[in-house]
């Protein structure tokens, strides 16, 4: 799949990042998503300038409905590809499991 040029992204193998780092796209979408502004972006992406977040939040804005489709097989095909914990190792899940409950239990 091929999406519309912007000086703000990269793409090359089916991913788009932003242009001269390995932020994907996908990552300062959810922030924004989230709620986040493009200042509060750049402080979890330190290689992204506060231009290029604007600039990629600008490029999600005007392409929304096919970035969010492309993210949305994404997370399908990773789905496919790669089984739950649950399922590829139930003994590993079971011990994390009791794990986290009882940090959770202690935290109460």
């Amino acid at each position: 799949m091929r999406f519309p040029e912007s000086p703000y992204i990269d793409q090359e193998n089916g991913v788009l990042r932003i242009a001269g780092t390995r932020v994907g796209l996908d990552s300062v979408v959810a922030h924004f998503q989230e709620g986040r502004t493009p200042e509060q972006i750049i402080e979890s992406f330190p290689a992204v300038r506060l231009a290029q977040a604007y600039g990629a939040i600008a490029y999600y804005l005007d392409n929304q409905k096919l970035i969010d489709d492309f993210i949305e097989e994404v997370d399908r095909r990773f789905e496919v590809l790669v089984p739950p914990l649950s399922r590829q190792n139930p003994e590993l899940f079971a011990r994390l499991q009791s794990a986290r409950e009882k940090l959770f239990s202690k935290r109460s």
